[in-house]
């Protein structure tokens, strides 16, 4: 009896791949694995994040020979969280790799992030023979049904000479406005089989919508007859040639300016004449009455997603601007009277053209001084603070003082979120990054990784509260692997506070929100990872201009004083803010 019946030709993942040579000396891939591979190197992928598994493990297998470099993960979420800070940062997709079923759903969360947030990234994700698709088996699952709603692109390959044109479409739709991820399912049958194509060269995606003169005429003189004009900057004013063309409007047309969390740092330290904050979730902010009196507000690469427009626009009167570089989403609190289309710097740069110099400075206003007065003020109020454990506005201001402006700041998702994005001045695009979108907890310290690999021989600080570090600590060891040079500060209180905060205000209590204590020194040192902890107000800067210079991830467990965190939504109740 036969327990094992013999392998017909292409269906063992353990075949070893065969390249064949064309007469024109180059390389054809004999199988789908190594076409794969053959069309991630077309498209400049320099890293894949992932985990193996058998319905993948022949590209694992292509992979040890040549192509992008494998990132080995310890889970599927966080390769994802890895492989979109890789795309935002370098602008080429990042990708990475699972293998079937729990591996695929694994990949969701990271996904809607990168999806919600604007950072491309292409995720491959293996399945079960197409032979067996109509049956019940271990790992077999409708991936495109799954992935369909958190993407911008999914689709599975059914022959493997179609590779080439699933992967070019779904780079495209990866970088096309607004960013997004794209997924590919890939049978294990597709990835042994015989193909006889060869890759397609990287597509740029073309022109981002009609761009009208007339259009930017008429909204320039909407600008000019308006007494309180006010920039609002989004997640895509972060791309750098819409920082620039922001910049030099600025420059020769003051206006007030505010920003999403995502957009953080467009406007330089030369420029704070226009600054009046960064907004987003809750509408307390002194920015918050800029935006509300305003006549007209110009939305640059806002997505709706960033700060609702329930919040800030329900019962405002004024009129809206959108400049974008695709059809923005109405709804009944966002409704633009003007839309720019097309790339938005060239928008930027065509409204200077037709905007008048004006007798007065919208900047002097009265309302802009005293929004701009609430913040120095806090900034004064944090160098006052004290008291152990450590204040956020302290451990934010020395922060501030210590590092320049080129270090990159990855922070998670919490109140620390909340204190960072409204208090650490940045003032370089992409330098202070958030997700703003699904406001995922767990990103910091995957997206650390990243970071040091997207902006290698750069400083990068990261920083959770103790709630998000867990979601995502076993990377630690990914990244002691990697020999990762970053810091990472763990805001430590024993609690999920921003639900904590949210729940006292909503019924006078909270539960289901404290945790136990853990040693986090220790935690890091098992690892292999440097553990070092603050103990007092005067070890802030010390401490961490220390952990700055050593080499390797460095953990630095900090106590934290939230006693005054129901400020930061105080003025919320259950019809406000989410």
């Amino acid at each position: 009896m036969t327990l094992f019946p013999p392998r017909r030709e292409g269906d063992s993942p353990l075949k070893k791949t065969r390249i064949h040579i064309n007469n024109n000396n180059t390389s054809i891939a004999s199988t789908g694995a190594e076409l794969l591979v053959q069309c991630l190197e077309e498209q400049g992928v320099q890293y894949i994040f992932g985990i193996p598994g058998a319905k993948v493990d022949t590209i694992f297998d292509v992979l040890s020979d040549h192509g992008p470099r494998l990132i080995l993960c310890r889970h599927e979420q966080n390769a994802a969280f890895m492989a979109g800070m890789i795309g935002l940062l370098t602008g080429t997709p990042g990708v990475c790799l699972v293998t079937s079923g729990p591996g695929v759903t694994n990949l969701t969360t990271g996904l809607s992030t990168a999806t919600c947030d604007g950072y491309p990234l292409v995720a491959l994700g293996g399945n079960v023979r197409r032979g067996m698709r109509h049956i019940k088996t271990h790992q077999c699952l409708n991936n495109v049904g799954v992935m369909q709603p958190v993407t911008k692109y999914a689709v599975e390959v059914y022959d493997g000479n179609s590779i080439p044109e699933v992967v070019v479409n779904a780079f495209r739709q990866s970088i096309t406005p607004p960013l997004g991820a794209s997924f590919i399912s890939l049978p294990q049958d597709v990835l042994v089989g015989a193909v006889d194509t060869t890759p397609i060269r990287f597509f740029p995606p073309g022109g981002r919508g009609a761009f009208s003169v007339e259009a930017v005429k008429n909204a320039a003189a909407i600008i000019n007859s308006a007494k309180m004009p006010v920039v609002f900057a989004g997640v895509s004013a972060s791309r750098p040639e819409v920082t620039q063309a922001l910049r030099r409007l600025l420059n020769q047309y003051p206006m007030p300016f505010v920003n999403t969390y995502q957009a953080s740092g467009v406007l330089p330290r030369e420029l704070f004449n226009c600054y009046a904050g960064s907004l987003g979730i809750f509408q307390n902010q002194p920015g918050d009455r800029l935006l509300k009196k305003a006549d007209v507000v110009i939305t640059v690469g806002f997505d709706p997603v960033e700060y609702d427009p329930e919040t800030w626009n329900k019962g405002r009167e004024g009129t809206i601007i959108s400049i974008e570089n695709h059809i923005p989403v109405i709804d009944k609190y966002y409704q633009p009277k003007m839309e720019l289309l097309g790339e938005i710097a060239t928008n930027i740069d065509e409204l200077a053209k037709h905007l008048r110099p004006r007798m007065d400075d919208p900047t002097s206003n009265p309302l802009v001084m005293e929004v701009q007065d609430a913040l120095l003020e806090a900034k004064a109020l944090g160098a006052r603070q004290s008291g152990f454990p450590i204040h956020p506005m302290r451990l934010i201001y020395e922060m501030r003082n210590l590092i320049g402006d080129d270090v990159t700041v990855v922070c998670d998702v919490g109140s620390i979120y909340v204190w960072m994005a409204r208090y650490f001045a940045s003032y370089e695009p992409r330098r202070l990054l958030f997700s703003n979108g699904q406001q995922t907890l767990g990103v910091a310290l995957p997206w650390a990784i990243a970071t040091t690999l997207a902006r290698p021989g750069e400083k990068v600080i990261s920083m959770s509260g103790d709630g998000g570090f867990l979601f995502s600590a076993m990377e630690l060891e990914t990244a002691v692997r990697e020999k990762s040079n970053f810091v990472h500060l763990v805001w430590r209180d024993g609690s999920y506070d921003l639900v904590k905060i949210q729940q006292q205000l909503k019924y006078g209590r909270s539960f289901g929100v404290e945790f136990g204590s853990v040693d986090i020194v220790k935690f890091a040192e098992s690892f292999g990872a440097i553990g070092l902890r603050i103990n007092s107000t005067d070890d802030i800067t010390p401490l961490l201009s220390r952990a700055l210079n050593l080499t390797g991830p460095v953990i630095v467990d900090i106590p934290i004083d939230y006693s005054t965190n129901q400020n930061l939504c105080a003025a919320v109740h259950e019809d406000v803010g989410h």
